[in-house]
């Protein structure tokens, strides 16, 4: 059966304090939003759906960058879930198929329980996501039998034995596309807030004698976010999973506390990752590669065998090809380096290309930037780049050729050439003395004064 999703994000999370929309703070890197799209985008949905109101603007173009072919329909005003889940209704007037509503601040759902919530459809028209909560508070409670639901019970209109009940509503909805907008069209504002509530579908739809289900998953997956607190929790939450998720993929952590992953971090079996280190947006390390110590990686690419820091950065762009090392205090961004190449320490390599088994000494530098444009540097194979060259793009460098330390590197070097670009050393003898005889007197004399 096909499946599209509902995501509600109009939201404005006046708890959070901040002029962010509350479903682009980001947890692991990533906004909220992108969570929930992740679990959505597993089913392979027919069409996703997310609704926005406050910032629309901003929220749409995540939803969008996260992938094109999410529509964004605007809630304005804001009238409730009900009102919410509505506003999808032209887009899925054709649909034949079961909708799922999620919400964009609730972003750790798996796509197992959502595929669950699906299986569920085959035996109730209507079902609803709960879990047992070790604190229930105010939460909805869900009066069930077995699997079958019976209804929901905002708390404020719970007994006393209602009120016991640690069963409590997630606010996840199934049911297909088609009657669930047929019930909204039933649901009614006579609240206090005047809002039209997606919680009473249930009940409408038993009214007219279909079945309504309830799922359970493990609370952690229902966590929502309103305040900086859960925002920190939930990070937390997807770091301690992300680090079992790594272990028992057969990924070594030195130190596991110590090391945060993005959303969309790959890792292969039988990685090394030492301590305290940070992956940004886009990284994937293959098999048998090696991260040591407080290294920051983000958008980058490293392959099997090579080995990387401790103490290195790397940037949007890097491409490390196998038995790469790259070592402490060295920066690569857009940039591929081919097999064997080692750049050992204190080294900025931006926007080049380095062929295989080249060498790049210490406190290299490509000056990849003129001011307005960037340039890029070609360095071929076998090459071995002299300490405190600066290799000034747009220049290339041949295969088996040689810069001396030292050099400013302007003009291109040829094949196995040597290339000196230094400027002529002049030595004067005792000059060194006199000099700083004549500026400690200066020196003192201004103390005096």
């Amino acid at each position: 059966m096909a499946v599209s999703f509902i995501v509600l994000a109009a939201g404005m999370g006046s708890r959070m304090n901040s002029d962010t929309p509350k479903v682009l703070h980001n947890i692991a890197s990533a906004p909220m939003l992108h969570h929930a799209l992740t679990a959505v985008r597993a089913l392979e949905p027919s069409r996703i759906v997310v609704v926005t109101g406050h910032e629309a603007a901003l929220v749409a173009k995540s939803a969008e960058a996260f992938d094109p072919a999410v529509d964004c329909v605007l809630q304005e005003p804001q009238l409730g879930t009900a009102h919410a889940v509505d506003m999808a209704a032209p887009l899925l007037a054709d649909f034949a198929g079961d909708a799922i509503v999620l919400y964009g601040d609730t972003p750790f759902i798996r796509p197992e329980t959502l595929q669950a919530m699906l299986d569920a459809r085959a035996r109730h028209s209507v079902v609803v996501l709960g879990f047992q909560a070790r604190d229930p508070g105010r939460y909805g409670r869900l009066v069930a039998s077995g699997d079958s639901l019976e209804k929901i019970v905002e708390y404020k209109d719970a007994s006393d034995e209602e009120r016991a009940i640690t069963l409590c509503n997630s606010g996840v909805l199934c049911a297909p596309a088609k009657l669930m907008f047929e019930l909204i069209a039933r649901v009614e504002n006579n609240n206090a807030a005047q809002e039209y509530y997606l919680t009473d579908l249930p009940a409408l739809a038993r009214a007219q004698g279909l079945s309504a289900g309830v799922v359970i998953c493990d609370e952690s997956e229902t966590l929502g976010i309103n305040t900086r607190a859960q925002l920190a929790e939930a990070e937390a939450a997807f770091q301690a999973r992300a680090r079992a998720d790594a272990l028992e993929n057969g990924v070594t952590l030195t130190a596991p506390e110590t090391v945060f992953f993005a959303l969309d971090t790959h890792i292969g079996r039988d990685a090394i990752i030492g301590a305290n280190v940070i992956f940004g947006p886009a990284v994937t390390i293959e098999s048998g590669a090696e991260v040591k110590a407080f290294c920051h990686l983000e958008g980058c690419h490293i392959s099997r065998g090579a080995v990387v820091g401790p103490f290195a950065r790397l940037r949007p762009g890097a491409e490390l090809a196998e038995d790469v090392h790259v070592g402490n205090f060295v920066e690569i961004k857009n940039a591929i380096l081919d097999e064997g190449v080692k750049v050992g320490h204190l080294t900025y390599i931006g926007d080049a290309d380095v062929g295989e088994f080249t060498n790049i000494g210490a406190g290299t530098v490509t000056c990849n930037y003129d001011g307005v444009m960037k340039h890029r540097t070609k360095i071929g194979k076998r090459a071995f780049i002299g300490s405190s060259t600066m290799l000034v793009a747009p220049v290339s460098v041949g295969n088996d050729a040689l810069t001396a330390s030292g050099s400013v590197i302007t003009e291109n070097v040829p094949d196995e050439a040597l290339s000196i670009g230094r400027a002529k050393q002049v030595n004067k003898p005792g000059l060194a003395t006199k000099l700083m005889a004549r500026l400690k007197a200066i020196k003192a004399a201004k103390g005096k004064s």
